[in-house]
Formats: C-alpha cells, sequence, structure tokens
C-alpha cells in the first residue's frame, strides 16, 4: 500500500500529522482536555506546546459545549481548530453546538461559509472502562447532514487523513480507537490532499468485508486465517472514511464477490453497518448470492468487567460467520485461537488508556 518503509506507531504518525498542519497553517489552534498533560494524550500531543507554545496549545476547562463553540466562533474567523478529547463519550455534552451550529452553517447561509474544525474523538475499552467510558456513536455523527466522518486502522491512513480533515472546509469527526495508538506501520511523506473516500484495503474473490478502525486488524487476521485453511479469498474494504460513504465501491465489490459482511465497533441497531446493507440490498440485491450479515455489539451498555470480552467481536467472530455462509463444515486449526494476552487488552504490547 505504501512505497517506502519508514514505518511509526500509530500515536506518532498522529503527532507527525498535528506538528506538519500546525507549521503549515500558523493560526491553527490545537487545544482539548489532557492535551498538555503528562502524557499528552496517549503521546498524540507530544512536544506540540514546546514548539508551538502556549497561545496555539492549550488546556481547556470542563466545558465542552462552550469549547465546541469558541471553535464555531474561530472557525467564522477564518482560524482553524483541533479539538482533542480523550473519550469520545465526553464529547457529547458538546452536541447542541456540533449539530446546531457547526454542521449547519453552510447550509444557512448560502454556502458562503464552512466551518474548519477537525475534532478528535478516542474510541476503545478495556481496563474496566465501560459503559460511559467505551462508547463507540459514530453512528449518531453520521446521522448529522453537514458533518464528515474520518475512522483510520493504521499509521499512514492516520496521519494523512488527519492533514486532510484539518485542511477540510467542513467539520469533521476524526476517531481514534485507543487500542491502535501502539501499532506499528508504514507511513508516507506528509503531504496536504482532498479528504477523499476509502478504497479496498486487501483484494480478493469470494466475500466482501467492510470493515474501519480497530475491526479493520481483526478482518485481517481472519482474512489469512480463511485464505491457509479454507481456501477462502476476502477482500477488505477498510472504511477510514465513513462519510461520505464510497458506497460505489461496496456494490462494485459485492458485484464481483457476491457476498458481505459489515463489521461494527457500535451497537448494530441503527448502526453505520444496518445503513450499509440497507442501501446494498435496494441497490444490488440481484448480484448477492447469501443475505448481507453485520457482526457488531448487542444494545445492552459496555460491560466493565473483565469477562466482558466475549461482548466485543473478533478475527474468531469473522471466522466463524464466513464459514456459516459458505456452509464450510471444516474446523479451524484450534492453534489460531489462543488468547494473545489478557482478555481486556489487545495484547501484551499494550501500554494502557494514559
Amino acid at each position: 500500500m505504501y512505497m517506502n518503509k519508514n514505518k511509526k506507531k500509530f500515536n506518532e504518525a498522529i503527532n507527525d500529522g498535528l506538528i506538519f498542519s500546525l507549521k503549515k497553517d500558523k493560526n491553527l489552534l490545537c487545544y482539548g482536555l489532557g492535551i498538555n498533560d503528562p502524557k499528552r494524550t496517549f503521546s498524540t500531543t507530544q512536544n506540540l506546546l514546546e514548539k508551538f507554545g502556549k497561545k496555539r496549545i492549550f488546556e481547556v476547562p470542563n466545558s465542552e459545549n462552550t469549547v465546541m463553540g469558541l471553535a464555531v466562533g474561530a472557525a467564522l474567523g477564518d482560524v482553524r481548530s483541533i479539538i482533542s478529547h480523550q473519550r469520545l463519550d465526553f464529547f457529547l455534552l458538546a452536541m447542541d453546538q456540533l449539530v446546531n451550529s457547526a454542521a449547519k452553517w453552510k447550509y444557512m447561509f448560502g454556502r458562503k461559509k464552512s466551518l474548519p474544525i477537525t475534532i478528535r474523538l478516542i474510541i476503545g475499552r478495556g481496563w474496566g472502562q465501560g459503559p460511559t467510558h467505551s462508547q463507540n456513536l459514530q453512528s449518531w455523527f453520521n446521522h448529522i447532514p453537514g458533518l464528515k466522518i474520518v475512522c483510520p486502522a493504521n499509521p499512514g491512513n492516520a496521519q494523512q487523513l488527519l492533514i486532510n480533515s484539518i485542511f477540510d472546509p467542513n467539520p469533521v469527526i476524526f476517531i481514534e480507537h485507543r487500542w491502535l495508538h501502539n501499532v506499528y506501520g508504514p507511513v508516507e511523506k506528509p503531504k496536504i490532499e482532498k479528504l477523499g473516500l476509502s478504497r479496498v484495503y486487501k483484494k480478493g474473490k469470494d466475500i466482501t468485508i467492510v470493515s474501519n478502525g480497530y475491526l479493520t486488524l481483526e478482518a485481517i487476521k481472519a482474512s489469512e486465517i480463511l485464505k491457509s485453511e479454507i481456501g477462502i479469498d476476502v477482500e477488505i474494504i477498510d472504511l477510514n472514511v465513513i462519510k461520505p460513504l464510497n458506497l460505489t465501491l461496496i456494490l462494485s465489490s459485492i458485484k464481483k464477490t457476491k457476498r458481505l459482511i459489515c463489521l461494527d465497533t457500535g451497537m448494530i441497531t441503527g448502526s453505520i453497518s444496518s445503513d450499509i446493507v440497507s442501501k446494498v440490498v435496494s441497490k444490488s440485491m440481484k448480484d448477492l448470492k447469501s443475505p448481507p450479515a453485520i457482526i457488531g455489539l448487542p444494545d445492552i451498555p459496555i460491560p466493565s468487567t473483565y469477562n466482558g470480552a466475549s461482548f466485543y467481536p473478533n478475527y474468531k467472530n469473522i471466522i466463524i460467520k464466513v464459514k456459516k455462509i459458505f456452509n464450510v463444515k471444516k474446523k479451524i486449526n484450534k492453534n489460531h485461537f489462543k488468547l494473545d494476552g489478557p482478555i481486556d487488552v489487545p495484547g501484551n504490547w499494550f501500554k494502557g488508556p494514559f
């Protein structure tokens, strides 16, 4: 996917994207809760204060709606903002300013003025962070006209999509899964590009899997096992740009593979995956050889207990679903299903949410 071999961690790529953008736009502001704390928002805002000063990089009070209003006012004065929230859950207090101001402005004033605001929302789970600290609510934002939604799955995409989001003229919800912050991957030299659409991450011919964020890693792992054990060739569409949705790409993939599974980090009811399946069925029912499937969370609050690991879908659930779709009876080598580490973290390499 990338031409060079320069690898970085996801949080380093985010940090580099911020530094690049702050250098390119001398008026760009970056602020949020914890942005200058000892861990610097999972190391993503490392050295920003030292490089750009307290007038551009600063902490904010616990008043999310007010802070969002500040970003709206700054954008009206042609000053871009990057707002960071250490939990998506905290940002819910700012929904009024987001939905009734930021998302509406260009429509209410004849598209003469857009609001360039990038809102970094961190999601994820583990370490007992249950019902009010682990919610994945991207479908809420998907329902609001005027917003764009980005959810990268690897360092290269994280860096470039963040830059593209910052320099987009519209408000962008930029969602980061904290389990990805320590993942390594290749990156390219940063540049300013138009915020585009999602692309095929891995080509295949037998079944299409649409995913985003951390679940893309689970999809990749499942695809490798399915190929080696059963010979099923999976095509993966990494929905790193959730909105605008690249429906044409999804329909084109299904026309080839004839089968679809959508993975969702949120609850299934009213989810982005449900919306995708609805569109696919209404437009390409004739291309499907089996009913499209969704793998996501049940409609109950997220548990805090360590035993909640079974609540979240992973590569095992994907393999089971694919086998069912193809009516495959062959058993998968049980060594593929051994736990890699503690059940509430992605692996022993994970250094924790703080």
